[in-house]
């Protein structure tokens, strides 16, 4: 009886007044995707462009490493796929399969002599 009441003022008020205020929800996220743009994606998009260069310029003789650690010598280059001589031995070489895209790193000549 001798305490009146309280009531909750309405947001309307100060909304209404500030026309930025509902971009300023916002700006946190569009500021985290920037960042997130800058630090993982891009560098991402640009070390898998210089792996495609690099895939599309193998050729016959140089001498590259696999995904799975295996080193060989380019012997034949398809269009998928290339033949890697991975050992020597009397009767031969002997060669697998690879796609061309498990290449990860071109090895500098004379690299699989040291192995």
């Amino acid at each position: 009886m001798l305490i009146s009441n309280a009531f909750a003022q309405t947001a309307q008020g100060a909304a209404a007044n500030d026309p930025f205020s509902g971009m300023m929800g916002f700006l946190p996220l569009v500021l985290m995707f920037a960042v997130l743009y800058f630090l993982m994606i891009r560098p991402q998009q640009k070390k898998a462009k210089e792996h495609q260069k690099m895939v599309i310029a193998l050729q016959k003789g140089d001498e590259v490493l696999t995904q799975g650690g295996v080193a060989g010598r380019i012997s034949k280059v398809g269009e998928n796929y290339l033949t890697l001589a991975v050992a020597e031995t009397k009767d031969g070489a002997v060669e697998v399969i690879v796609q061309k895209s498990a290449v990860s790193a071109l090895l500098p000549k004379g690299t699989l002599k040291t192995l």
